[in-house]
C-alpha cells in the first residue's frame, strides 16, 4: 500500500493542503495517508519545531505532502525546511512552470549553496558559507540533463561565474557534464537570466542551478503564469520525495478561505507522477484547465472563488471524468 505523510505546515498550509489531499483520495481512496506535524505552530506549542521522531515518520511514508512552513527571523530557530531537505537528502528541487507556448523545469541544487545551514552570528557580524561541492553539483546537473534528454530541449546553466569564484566552480562542472551528456546547452549570468526568461521564456525548456538563485528564478518565472499561488514544486531525493507548493504560509490571508490551492494541487500530481500514476497527474491538470477555462478562479486571479470552493470545483470536474 502506497504510504503518504500528510504536513499541513502553518498559515495557508492547513487550506490548501486539505483540498490537494482531497484530490489525492478522490483518485485513490486506497492510499494509507497519515499526518505529521511540524511547523512553527509545533514549535509555539512544544518548543521544537520538528523532531527526530517527525523525521522518522516521514521515511516510512512513500511520498510526502507538504503546505508551507513559517520561518520567523530568529537566530536561534532552526528552518524546518532545510532540516527535512538535508535529513532525506532532497538534493533535487523540480519547479515547473508552464504556459502557453513555453514548457519551463527550473532544477534547483536543494541541499548545499547559500542555504547550507553553516552559519554564524556575532555583534559586528553575521556570516554564512556558501557551500558548492562537486558530489553535489554533478548529481543535480545529471538529474537536469536527463530532464533534457527526456524533452529533447535545451540545458541551461545559470551561474554567476563572473563575480563568485565558488560559481565558476559549479558552472565549469555543470558545462563538463553537459558536454560528455550530449545535449544541446547554453549558460548565461544569473541576473541576466532572471529578466531573458520572462521576455523570451519560449527559449527555455530545463534551466538548472544553485540553491538560492534557483529559488528566487522560480519565483520570478512564476510571473509568466499568473503567480506563486500556481506553481508546484518537487524535491526528490535517492530514497524520499516531498511535494509542495513553492509559495509561503502567507499568514496574513490564512484562515480566510481566500487562498488559491491551485499550486497544492498541482503538487499532489507531481506527487502522482512520482508513485507512477502518469495518467491522474495529467488528469488532474486537465481538471484545473478546466475549472480556469469556465472563469472560476480565485481572487488573486481575479475572480471571487474561495479556497474550498475551487477545490470542489476541480473534484467535480475529477468525478465527471471518472
Amino acid at each position: 500500500m502506497t504510504k503518504i505523510a500528510v504536513v499541513e505546515g502553518d498559515g495557508i498550509g492547513h487550506e490548501v493542503i486539505p483540498v490537494a489531499r482531497s484530490v489525492l483520495e478522490l483518485l485513490h481512496p486506497e492510499f494509507d495517508f497519515f499526518p505529521v506535524e511540524v511547523g512553527y505552530g509545533m514549535w509555539e506549542r512544544t518548543g521544537c519545531p520538528c523532531a527526530d521522531k517527525e523525521i522518522r515518520e516521514l521515511r516510512e511514508a512513500d511520498a510526502i505532502l507538504f503546505g508551507a512552513i513559517t520561518t520567523p527571523p530568529m537566530k536561534d530557530y532552526q528552518s524546518v525546511v532545510l532540516r527535512i531537505r538535508k535529513a532525506l537528502d532532497l538534493y533535487a528541487n523540480l519547479r515547473p512552470v508552464k504556459g502557453d507556448g513555453f514548457d519551463i523545469m527550473i532544477v534547483r541544487e536543494n541541499t548545499e549553496g547559500l542555504y547550507s545551514g553553516i552559519e554564524e552570528t556575532g555583534p559586528d557580524r553575521a556570516t554564512t558559507l556558501r557551500v558548492v561541492s562537486r558530489h553535489g553539483t554533478e548529481r543535480i546537473v545529471r538529474t537536469a540533463i536527463r530532464l533534457a534528454q527526456e524533452r529533447v530541449g535545451l540545458l541551461t546553466i545559470g551561474h554567476k561565474a563572473n563575480v563568485i569564484k565558488s560559481d565558476v566552480f559549479f558552472r565549469d562542472i555543470c558545462l563538463a557534464e553537459a558536454r560528455a551528456g550530449g545535449i544541446a546547452y547554453n549558460d548565461k549570468f544569473i541576473d541576466a537570466l532572471s529578466l531573458d526568461i520572462l521576455q523570451h521564456p519560449k527559449n527555455y525548456s530545463v534551466v538548472v542551478t544553485t540553491n538560492m538563485f534557483g529559488d528566487i528564478l522560480s519565483d520570478v518565472a512564476s510571473y509568466l503564469v499568473g503567480g506563486l499561488g500556481l506553481v508546484p514544486s518537487a524535491n526528490i531525493g535517492d530514497h524520499y520525495a516531498l511535494f509542495e507548493p513553492v509559495h509561503g504560509s502567507a499568514p496574513d490571508i490564512a484562515g480566510k478561505n481566500i487562498a488559491n490551492p491551485i499550486a497544492a494541487i498541482r503538487s499532489a500530481g507531481m506527487l502522482l507522477d512520482y508513485v507512477g500514476d502518469k495518467a491522474g497527474a495529467v488528469r488532474v491538470e486537465s481538471a484545473i484547465e478546466t475549472v480556469l477555462d469556465r472563469g472560476f478562479m480565485t481572487r488573486d486571479l481575479g475572480g471571487s472563488a474561495g479556497t474550498r470552493e475551487f477545490g470542489n470545483a476541480v473534484l467535480n470536474v475529477l468525478q465527471q471524468r471518472a
